[in-house]
C-alpha cells in the first residue's frame, strides 16, 4: 500500500495558495516590470526534521555506571536523561519518557544492555546493541518504592530493595517478578521492635552467591542465606548506613556511616566491628571517640595482588572545615590522599581490571561524577593525577550567553584554530590513554568543516570543531584581558550597568574567510580581533569612545540644556581619527555631578602580550551621557573588505573605520530617516539646528515606500504620531527603561535562569513595555553588501542595509577610497540614503540574491598574516589589490538585477533591485513571532529558515517564499533557547537545550537518512575475561567461590508466581532493530527461550492430538475385545 503523506498534501495546498497570492501580486505590477522566472530546485521532500546529537555535560546528573568489559560509561540525570560515553567521539543520548529522575544504573556486563531504576519506581531494560538504544521492557512497582538495585555479574536475577525494607527479585530476561521475596521482618531479629528502614545496600558474597548482604538505613546489616531463607548473621551499629562494600575474599566487609566513620566487620563476628576508622576525625588523647564528621556517602574497598588494598570514599570531612571544597579520599596502606573537587560529588566508581568480584580487583582509576563535571583520577601514578578529559563537557565552564554556527567553512580554518589552541592546553595530566574507550566511530559521511562559536558570561569566546556530528574545543579567547580588573568591590563604579559579569558576550560577528572577529559585550563595548599566528606585544591598546545618545524633543529636557557636541561630525564629512596613544579621560562628570563621557569599563594602559590566535585590533566603548549609562548593543556587523564595523542600539547607530581607527557615523535612529520620519519625531536641540552634511541626506525622500499593512506585533508600536499623552508616556518610559536597563545574564546554571532575562527582546525596550513604542526604535539588523542603493542606480556599489525594531529598512551608501596605502590615508564617506521599505515586526535578517537566484555573500578580504614584514613585491601587489568582492553582478552587464531578501518577526519579503518593487511576500506568522531567521544553503540551492516562538520550524524557498516545511518542534520554554537557536548551511541547526548541553538538529532529508551511518556504535563484541582459578587446595578443602542455582531458587517451579498487584510489566518500544541486534545477548536468550517455548507448545499440541487418537483407538479395541469375550465365553476350547 502506498504511504500517504499528509505533509506533502498540505505543502501542495500552501504552495497553491501562495502561488495564487503571487499571481495577485504580479498582477499589481505592470507587464513590463514582471520578474523573470527563476527555476527553484528545493521541494518539500528535501526537508525532514530530526534531532542528531546532544553535546556537553549531562545537566543535573544523578547516577553513574560502568561496564568494565565493554568500557562504556553511563550517566543518568534528574530529568530522566541517559548519556552513554565510549571512546572520544562515541556518545549517545537517550530519554526516559516519564522524565523521572534516574536513581540507579546497572549494566548487564558485556551483554549490551543496561537496567535503569527511576524515582517513579519503574525499572527499564535498555538495549545498547543498536545505534539508538531503546527500551525493551519496563516494570512499574505499584505498592512499594524502589531504593536500591543489585545485579550480580553473569546473573539474570536482579535484586530490588524497597523503602519498606523488602527485597524482590526480577528476571531481567522476561522482566517479570519471581515469587521469592525477602521480607524485612524475617531478615531482622524478631526481638527488634523498630522498622530497620529502607534497603540502602544489596550485594552477594563474592565467594558464595548463596549469601546476600542486605544493608538497612538504620544501621542493621543482615547476611541472608538464600537457600535456607533465613538470616545467618545480623550486624548492628548505632549510626545510619550509607553504603557497604566487600573485600574480594568474602570474609570482610566495610560500611560507611552518617557520623563520618567506617566500620570493618568480619563476616563470622557479628558482635562488633573489628575496626572503626574516622578518616577525617581529630583523634582525642584520652582515648575518647573522635569528634563526629559529615556523613561518608559512599565507600569502595578494592584489593591489589602486590600491595595494600585501596579504601576510597566521598564525604566524611569534619564539620569545622567550613567553606572547604568537596573531597574524595583515597586511603592506600598508611597514606591518605584528600583530593579536592570543584563541585559536589554525585557519585564515584572505581575502575578495575577484572569484572569478577571474587578476584583481586587491581583498581587503576576512579571516575568521579560531579554536579557540573566528570573527573577521572589515575590511581597508578604518584600524586593521583587526573586524565585529560577528551569529551566536550566544558561548554558551561562559564554560562553560555550566545551562540553562532557555521557549516561549510574554509578548509584551512579548523587546522589554524587547532594549532593556536593546542598551546593553551594545561599541563600535569596523567600520561596514560583515556580508559573509557568502548564502542566504534560511525562513518563520516559529511565531509564539510563545521564550527560552533560560543560566547560566555565571563567574556570568553570558544571555537569548537563540530564536523561530522562530533564536538571538540579548538581555541578559547578571553576578551576581558584588555580591561582592568577591579581589585575590590568598592572599586567598581564603572561596571554597574550590570550587577555581575560585566564582560559577558552578547553578539558575535565573524567572517570565516578573512578570520575577522567582532564581539559586542554587555557593558556596551565592541572589540575587533584579527587572527595571527605570531605573538605580539601591544604597547597601547587602540581605543575609541562613542557618545551615542537618544535625543527627542520631549518634556523632560528643558530647552536651555545643551547636550555636549558629538566627538565626530556626521555623514560625509572627513572623519577625525582619535590618536590611539591618547587614552581619553575616564573620570569626567558633567557640571551637575552626573557621570558623563565615561565608559563602563577601563581599558588597560600597560603593554599587553597577545598570544598567537585572536589579537585585539580595536576596542570601542559607548560612554555615559548625563548620568545615563549607555544602552546595550542590539546589532553588530563587520566587513573585512571595507575595513568597517557597525553597531546599533535603541539610541542609534555608529560606524567605525577600524583600519584608520576613526568614527565615521554616529546618528540617532530618527536622524537616519532625515525629513521623512513616519512618526514625525523631532530631534532635540542642539541637533535640530545643525545642517546634516553629505549629499546623501538631501535626497532621502527618494525610494521611500508608503508604510503598508502594519500590525501591532510584540515588537512594533502603533504608527500614530505623538499625542497629548506623550508627557505621561515619556515619564513612564523613563522609569521602565531605568528598571529594565540592568541585564541579568545567567551566572549560575539554574534551570529557570532566563525567565527574568531581558536580553531575549534583544534589548528593544519597545517590545517589552508598551509605552511610547515609537520613541525608542532600536537597530535590529545590519548587513554590508554590494548592491543598488537607489532606483536610478545602474550598477551596484558598497552600502550598508539597516533594519529596525519598527520594521523599517534603511540604506547607508559607502564611498570607499582605493585599496593599498590610499585606504589608510583617504577617508571613507558614508551617506544615509533613506528608507527602502517597511515590514511588520522587527527586522531580523537580510540577504541578497543575484539575477539567477544565487546568494551574493558580502565582500571579504582573504586572510593573510599581518604581523610579518612584507617584501617590496608584496607591498606593490597590495597597493594594486582591490578587496575581494564576491558579488557576481558587479562584473555582469548593467541590465541585470538583484533581489533583497528581508525577514522580520512577522513576515518575509523579496524586493527586486534596483526597481525596489516587492516581488514576493510571505506572512510567516500572525499570532506568534519569529525568533531566528537565517538564509541558508541546502542541496545546491538556498532557502529561508525560521524558528518561531510558538515552537514551529519553517523553511521557505527563495526567491518565491514558497512554504516548504512547517513542523512543530518545541515550545519556547525558556529564554536560553531564544538566545541560542541558530540555523546554518546544509540543513544544520542548534540551540542550548540546558545550561550545559547543546542540542543539534537537522532539517535536511539527506542528513536524516545518513544519520544512522554517522552515529557511533556502543556495543562491540568482546570476549569476557576468564574466571579466576580456584586452585587445587581450595577446590579440595573448599573455600573457593560457591555457585548457586538461582534458576532453581527463584524460578516459578520452586518459588511460585509473584503477586500481580505488586508490579506491572510494560513491553518497551524496542523495535525490530533491537530484536535483530540483540540476537546473541541476554535479550537474544529471551527471544530464543520464547521460540523454544512456542515450539514446545506446538509439539505438546501434536502430542495431545496423537494421544487422543491413541486413546480412541484403544477404546474401540477394548470394545471389540469385550464383545468377542462375551461371544466365546461359554464355548469350550475345542468348539472354536
Amino acid at each position: 500500500m502506498r504511504k500517504f503523506n499528509i505533509r506533502k498534501v498540505l505543502d501542495g495546498l500552501t504552495a497553491g495558495s501562495s502561488s495564487a497570492s503571487q499571481q495577485q501580486q504580479q498582477q499589481q505590477h505592470p507587464a513590463g516590470n514582471r520578474e523573470p522566472e527563476i527555476q527553484e530546485t528545493l521541494q518539500s521532500e528535501h526537508f525532514q526534521l530530526c534531532k542528531t546529537v546532544r553535546h556537553g555535560f549531562p545537566y543535573q546528573p544523578s547516577a553513574l555506571a560502568f561496564d568494565p568489559v565493554q568500557k562504556i560509561l553511563a550517566v543518568g540525570t534528574q530529568t530522566g536523561a541517559l548519556r552513554l560515553f565510549g571512546r572520544p567521539g562515541v556518545e549517545c543520548y537517550c530519554q526516559h519518557d516519564s522524565g523521572a529522575a534516574v536513581i540507579q544504573l546497572q549494566f548487564l556486563i558485556n551483554e549490551g544492555a543496561l537496567v535503569s531504576a527511576l524515582a517513579d519506581d519503574t525499572l527499564h531494560l535498555w538495549n545498547l546493541r543498536q545505534k539508538r538504544p531503546a527500551i525493551l521492557h519496563s516494570l512499574k512497582f505499584c505498592r512499594e518504592r524502589v531504593t536500591f538495585c543489585h545485579l550480580p555479574f553473569q546473573s539474570k536475577w536482579l535484586y530490588v530493595g524497597t523503602e519498606r525494607g523488602n527485597i524482590h527479585i526480577v528476571n531481567v530476561e522476561s522482566f517479570t517478578l519471581s515469587g521469592y521475596v525477602i521480607m524485612w521482618n524475617k531478615a531482622i531479629e524478631l526481638s527488634s521492635k523498630s522498622h530497620p528502614g529502607p534497603v540502602v545496600h544489596i550485594s552477594d558474597n563474592p565467594m558464595d552467591e548463596g549469601k546476600l548482604l542486605i544493608g538497612f538505613e538504620s544501621g542493621t546489616v543482615v547476611l541472608w542465606d538464600l537457600k535456607s531463607k533465613k538470616a545467618d548473621y545480623r550486624y548492628t551499629y548505632d549510626e545510619a548506613i550509607h553504603s557497604v562494600a566487600w573485600h574480594h575474599e568474602g570474609k570482610q566487609f566495610i560500611c560507611s556511616h552518617s557520623d563520618g566513620t567506617l566500620t570493618i566487620w568480619n563476616v563470622r563476628s557479628p558482635a562488633k566491628p573489628i575496626q572503626t576508622i574516622t578518616p577525617h576525625g581529630k583523634q582525642l588523647k584520652d582515648g575518647k571517640k573522635p569528634e563526629p564528621c559529615k556523613p561518608i556517602l559512599k565507600v569502595e574497598f578494592k584489593t591489589t595482588r602486590s600491595g595494600e588494598p585501596f579504601i576510597i570514599l566521598s564525604g566524611g570531612l569534619s564539620y569545622d572545615t567550613v567553606g572547604r571544597r568537596p573531597c574524595l579520599t583515597v586511603m592506600h596502606g598508611k597514606s591518605t590522599a584528600v583530593l579536592e573537587m570543584d563541585y559536589s560529588i554525585v557519585d564515584f566508581l572505581t575502575l578495575c581490571e577484572t569484572p569478577y568480584p571474587n578476584d583481586f580487583q587491581e583498581p587503576y582509576a576512579v571516575v568521579v561524577l560531579l554536579e557540573k563535571d566528570l573527573v577521572l583520577i589515575d590511581l597508578a601514578q604518584n600524586g593521583y593525577p587526573i586524565f585529560e578529559n577528551p569529551y566536550p563537557l566544558s561548554i558551561h565552564e562559564s554560562p553560555v550567553t550566545c551562540c553562532e554556527y557555521f557549516a561549510d567553512c574554509p578548509v584551512d580554518l579548523i587546522p589554524a584554530l587547532y594549532s593556536v589552541g593546542a598551546r593553551q592546553k594545561r599541563q600535569g595530566y596523567s600520561k596514560k590513554e583515556w580508559p573509557i574507550n568502548g564502542g566504534n566511530w560511525g562513518l563520516g559521511v559529511q565531509s564539510y568543516p563545521e564550527i560552533i562559536i560560543t560566547g560566555h558570561a565571563d567574556g570568553s569566546v570558544k571555537f569548537w570543531d563540530a564536523s561530522a556530528i562530533t564536538l571538540q574545543v579548538l581555541y578559547k579567547l578571553k576578551t576581558s584581558k584588555v580591561f582592568e580588573k577591579s581589585r575590590n568591590k568598592d572599586d567598581r563604579p564603572n561596571t554597574d550597568i550590570v550587577d555581575e559579569d560585566p564582560y559577558a558576550i552578547q553578539i558575535i560577528s565573524w567572517c570565516p574567510e578573512s578570520r575577522m572577529l567582532c564581539i559586542a559585550g554587555v557593558s556596551a563595548h565592541v572589540i575587533i580581533y584579527r587572527f595571527s599566528k605570531q605573538e605580539v606585544i601591544t604597547e597601547v591598546i587602540p581605543m575609541l569612545e562613542v557618545r551615542l545618545l537618544y535625543e527627542i524633543n520631549d518634556v523632560e529636557s528643558p530647552e536651555g540644556e545643551q547636550a555636549p557636541p558629538l566627538p565626530t561630525p556626521v555623514g560625509g564629512a572627513t572623519p577625525q581619527p582619535i590618536p590611539p596613544h591618547s587614552h581619553p579621560s575616564t573620570s569626567s562628570s558633567s557640571s551637575d555631578g552626573l557621570r558623563d563621557n565615561v565608559p563602563c569599563l577601563k581599558v588597560k594602559n600597560s603593554p599587553l602580550k597577545q598570544s598567537p590566535g585572536y589579537q585585539t585590533e580595536l576596542v570601542i566603548q559607548l560612554v555615559w551621557v548625563g548620568g545615563e549609562p549607555p544602552q546595550q548593543i542590539t546589532s553588530l556587523a563587520v566587513n573585512s573588505s571595507y575595513g568597517l564595523v557597525v553597531f546599533g542600539n535603541c539610541n542609534g547607530i555608529a560606524m567605525v573605520d577600524y583600519l584608520q581607527k576613526a568614527v565615521l557615523l554616529n546618528l540617532g535612529t530618527i536622524e537616519l530617516y532625515g525629513s521623512n520620519d513616519p512618526y514625525r519625531r523631532e530631534p532635540r536641540s542642539p541637533r535640530k539646528s545643525r545642517q546634516p552634511s553629505g549629499a546623501g541626506l538631501c535626497d532621502i525622500s527618494e525610494g521611500t515606500v508608503v508604510p503598508e499593512d502594519r500590525c501591532k506585533s510584540p515588537t512594533s508600536g502603533s504608527s500614530s504620531p505623538h499625542n497629548s499623552d506623550d508627557e505621561q508616556k515619556m515619564n513612564n518610559f523613563i522609569e521602565k527603561a531605568k528598571m529594565s536597563r540592568k541585564l541579568s545574564l545567567p551566572t549560575d546554571l539554574k534551570p529557570d535562569l532566563d525567565i527574568k532575562d531581558n536580553s531575549f527582546s534583544r534589548s528593544r525596550s519597545s517590545s517589552v513595555t508598551s509605552i511610547d513604542k515609537e520613541s525608542r526604535e532600536a537597530i535590529s539588523a545590519l548587513h554590508f553588501c554590494e548592491t543598488f542603493t537607489r532606483k536610478a542606480d545602474s550598477s551596484p556599489s558598497p552600502c550598508l542595509w539597516v533594519g529596525t525594531t519598527l520594521g523599517t529598512v534603511l540604506v547607508i551608501a559607502l564611498n570607499l577610497p582605493p585599496g593599498g596605502e590610499q585606504r589608510l590615508l583617504q577617508p571613507v564617506i558614508v551617506s544615509p540614503s533613506g528608507t527602502i521599505l517597511r515590514l511588520k515586526g522587527a527586522i531580523l535578517r537580510m540577504a541578497f540574491l543575484d539575477t539567477t537566484g544565487c546568494l551574493v555573500p558580502p565582500a571579504y578580504e582573504s586572510w593573510r598574516e599581518h604581523n610579518v614584514p612584507e617584501e617590496k613585491d608584496e607591498k606593490e601587489k597590495l597597493k594594486k589589490r582591490r578587496p575581494v568582492s564576491v558579488s557576481p553582478s558587479s562584473s555582469q552587464e548593467i541590465s541585470e538585477n538583484q533581489y533583497a531578501v528581508i525577514c522580520s518577526e512577522k513576515q518575509a519579503k523579496v524586493i527586486s533591485l534596483p526597481t525596489q518593487n516587492c516581488a514576493y511576500k510571505q506572512n510567516i506568522t500572525e499570532t506568534s513571532f519569529v525568533l531566528r531567521g537565517d538564509i541558508v544553503a541546502l542541496s545546491n540551492s538556498i532557502c529561508l529558515a525560521c524558528f518561531c516562538a510558538n515552537g514551529h520550524i519553517m523553511t521557505f524557498s527563495l526567491p518565491s517564499l514558497r512554504p516548504l516545511l512547517d513542523v512543530y518542534y518545541l515550545p519556547l520554554t525558556n529564554m536560553r533557547i531564544a538566545r541560542t537557536f541558530c540555523f546554518t548551511n546544509n540543513g544544520q541547526a542548534l540551540y542550548l537545550v540546558s545550561p550545559t548541553e547543546i542540542q543539534r538538529l537537522t532539517y535536511s532529508q539527506e542528513t536524516c537518512e545518513n544519520l544512522q551511518e554517522m552515529l557511533g556504535e556502543l556495543f562491540t563484541p568482546v570476549e569476557t575475561p576468564e574466571a579466576p582459578n580456584r586452585g587445587f587446595f581450595k577446590g579440595l578443602f573448599g573455600g573457593g567461590a560457591q555457585s548457586l542455582d538461582r534458576e532453581e531458587l527463584f524460578g516459578e517451579s520452586s518459588s511460585g508466581k509473584a503477586s500481580r498487584s505488586l508490579a506491572q510489566h510494560i513491553p518497551g518500544p524496542g523495535g525490530i532493530e533491537g530484536v535483530k541486534g540483540a540476537a546473541s545477548g541476554v535479550v537474544g536468550e529471551l527471544a530464543r527461550a520464547r521460540l523454544a517455548l512456542d515450539e514446545r507448545g506446538q509439539k505438546l499440541g501434536d502430542l495431545e492430538e496423537r494421544t487422543a487418537a491413541m486413546l480412541s483407538s484403544a477404546d474401540s479395541f477394548s470394545k471389540h475385545a469385550h464383545e468377542m469375550m462375551l461371544k466365546y465365553k461359554d464355548k469350550k476350547w475345542y468348539q472354536f
